[in-house]
């Protein structure tokens, strides 16, 4: 808890997701906006979460549907280009995710620096994108095979558009995951991006492990904040702050605002 705790600089964290728009090698890029469309768009992100007083920015790649496990190599070369001509506009923690790829999410945060990564890392999932089993071991070693032990692994463990075929409770999962795999902390979610996880879930994680960082992964809305930060260590948030609520839109920095005056009430 007291790594974590420094990383972040605060107790309970909000951690804002900069959605990048889809990505070359994805069916949904834009190709006459280009590279300079996909940066722009996020540094306007950026620099609205970042006004409104989030404590850590992520970024990502949702846009790059349908997802892949092996993620294109454009994409993870995009991602990385976009990342490093925004880092002089950086001004609190940052972590990334390319879904669902543990080995580039390593790969890229060992490449810009980012100080925490987040992934589905354990477990076996009948999913969207078909059978899914990542390999915790490969990619903490991965990891520390590039000198970015530092770099603090988020692990997620109720996957999106997935159902996990381990039938244990959740709780049980993982606080066997704590054990076996070591996470610097644990992500609950919804069964999509956007949609809320159960508070059942966050409160039986977290009753299962007191001494490890567990946050609400998604669907954490204005009038919900508080509720999900008397029972978790922090959220990642992503959809609540974009224009009408959308995933797909733009930050939308009243929105941003808003929900961060209300987080930092309830902390």
């Amino acid at each position: 808890m007291a790594t974590f705790e420094k990383v972040f600089g605060t107790k309970k964290p909000i951690i804002a997701m900069v959605h990048l728009g889809a990505l070359p090698g994805a069916p949904l890029y834009d190709a006459d906006a280009g590279i300079d469309g996909i940066l722009e768009a996020a540094r306007a992100d950026l620099e609205a979460l970042q006004a409104a007083g989030v404590d850590a920015v992520m970024f990502g790649n949702e846009n790059d549907r349908p997802y892949e496990f092996d993620v294109d190599k454009a994409s993870l070369a995009t991602m990385a280009a976009v990342i490093g001509r925004l880092r002089d506009d950086i001004t609190v923690p940052f972590g990334v995710n390319v879904l669902w790829d543990p080995m580039s999410t390593i790969a890229l945060a060992a490449a810009t620096g980012a100080a925490f990564c987040r992934e589905i890392f354990t477990g076996t999932y009948a999913s969207d994108m078909g059978p899914w089993t990542p390999d915790a071991g490969a990619a903490m070693r991965y990891r520390d095979r590039l000198h970015r032990s530092d770099c603090l692994m988020l692990y997620n463990v109720s996957a999106e558009f997935a159902d996990s075929l381990d039938r244990r409770p959740l709780a049980d999962r993982a606080r066997s995951a704590v054990f076996s795999s070591i996470p610097d902390a644990v992500l609950v979610s919804g069964a999509i991006t956007g949609e809320a996880a159960r508070m059942e879930d966050l409160e039986a994680v977290k009753a299962a492990l007191p001494h490890t960082p567990v946050l609400a992964n998604t669907g954490v809305k204005h009038d919900t904040v508080a509720d999900v930060l008397a029972l978790a260590d922090g959220c990642v948030v992503g959809s609540s702050l974009k224009v009408d609520g959308d995933t797909w839109n733009a930050v939308d920095p009243d929105r941003a605002k808003d929900f961060m005056d209300r987080a930092k009430a309830a902390r």
